[in-house]
């Protein structure tokens, strides 16, 4: 069916307005004088650590009665006499000014871009597996790197799922079905998100996933209470999507359609209904899938969010000797919810500050988080926006023909 000339010219206008360099200088200035800041004041910040020597010059007088040192906290330690003591107090400039950069780290470095290509290659597997490879490799690469380009522009909370809609209709795929392939690659992050809390809680524990130090650092609210509150919400939207999807599809519409008559409502119900229609365009694209397509599907989906949190797991490998590498990798799930409900464009910020708070103490020096911080928003975030600047034009370009035809 030929596509509405008029709705087309105005989504094209739409999408050009939204990723105007305007929307790009912002998010990229913010993050990097998040992570400029983050890593000047680490530097700077003196921290104790434990000298084996005896003849550090402090004692740990543990002020707060928690029997736990706090080697970021000067009221924890004072100076001895004589000069000994277990404790010395050194700048992370220092600590970071002793470290011998050696093949071994270069390789860890290797590893970290290895994983993030990874990361990249499954979701390109998985977006041509949704459209029964209807995409090419080349055209799987510039859904995927526009769509994290889109994502790095908005809000976590936002996404770039209505951006994706559009570039993977402009790929010539029926809008429709591009509507079923984006709620479907949302479900299936989901579903592994929610599978693999319980598996880290399992191997890990509770006692030591959730920093005390963030403890009403975002929002007020202790930090484990913002996590059950984002995980609730996301098992929540997860069920409510999937059986919408999957086996109530009008019923669903029509529920929306009810709630949102309501007077407070009623500004947001034209919204509502095009929600509603999607849903029962998307069920009719994946119900009567097979179990091989899903199983295929969530693979290449665990392929992806395997590899991402590795990355920090490989960075922080490069720098010194990683005690815990499951814990490093487990806290990762509880940030992510973090970074999830952002208000800023790529979590710029929020980012930075999470990733201090929630690694702090597994690194043996401060210096070491900014250092480690930067080149994992890099890689995470800045790698986007630069690699979507160079696509964009080149495929607007590409697919013109398409959009039009």
């Amino acid at each position: 069916m030929e596509r509405p000339k008029g709705a087309e010219e105005e989504r094209e206008r739409s999408f050009r307005r939204n990723l105007r360099m305007s929307r790009i200088i912002l998010p990229i200035v913010l993050g990097m004088m998040g992570a400029a800041w983050l890593l000047y004041s680490d530097l700077r910040k003196p921290r104790f650590e434990p000298d084996p020597s005896g003849q550090g010059g402090y004692e740990w007088v543990d002020r707060n009665h928690d029997r736990i040192p706090d080697l970021g906290d000067p009221k924890e330690f004072r100076i001895t006499d004589d000069g000994s003591g277990d404790f010395r107090l050194i700048t992370a400039r220092e600590t970071l000014g002793r470290l011998d950069w050696t093949w071994y780290s270069t390789l860890w470095l290797v590893l970290a871009v290895v994983a993030t290509a990874l990361r990249d290659l499954g979701y390109m597997i998985r977006i041509r597996i949704l459209t029964d490879k209807a995409l090419n490799w080349r055209s799987a690469f510039n859904v995927i790197m526009l769509w994290e380009f889109a994502s790095s522009l908005s809000p976590s909370v936002v996404g770039g799922s209505g951006f994706a809609m559009f570039i993977i209709d402009r790929e010539g795929i029926p809008l429709g079905r591009s509507t079923a392939i984006v709620l479907v690659t949302a479900m299936l992050d989901e579903i592994f998100y929610i599978i693999s809390v319980p598996l880290v809680f399992l191997l890990v524990g509770m006692d030591d996933l959730f920093p005390q130090q963030l403890d009403n650092a975002f929002w007020g609210l202790p930090i484990m209470t913002i996590f059950w509150i984002g995980y609730a919400f996301i098992i929540s939207m997860t069920s409510v999507v999937s059986y919408a999807i999957f086996f109530r599809p009008r019923a669903f519409k029509y529920a929306l359609l009810y709630i949102f008559r309501w007077r407070l409502l009623r500004r947001w119900r034209p919204h509502v209904v095009k929600v509603g229609d999607d849903m029962v365009i998307a069920s009719a694209e994946l119900r009567g899938k097979s179990a091989a397509f899903w199983t295929k599907a969530f693979s290449a989906t665990c392929l992806s969010w395997s590899f991402r949190f590795l990355v920090i797991n490989f960075l922080a490998a490069a720098f010194f000797p990683v005690s815990d590498h499951l814990l490093l990798y487990a806290r990762q799930l509880i940030m992510w919810v973090i970074l999830l409900i952002s208000p800023t464009p790529g979590s710029s910020g929020v980012a930075e500050l999470a990733f201090s708070g929630f690694f702090g103490d597994l690194f043996p020096a401060l210096g070491l988080i900014g250092a480690v911080a930067v080149i994992w928003r890099l890689l995470s975030y800045y790698l986007y926006l630069f690699v979507g600047v160079i696509t964009l034009p080149r495929w607007l370009r590409r697919t013109a023909r398409k959009a039009r035809s």
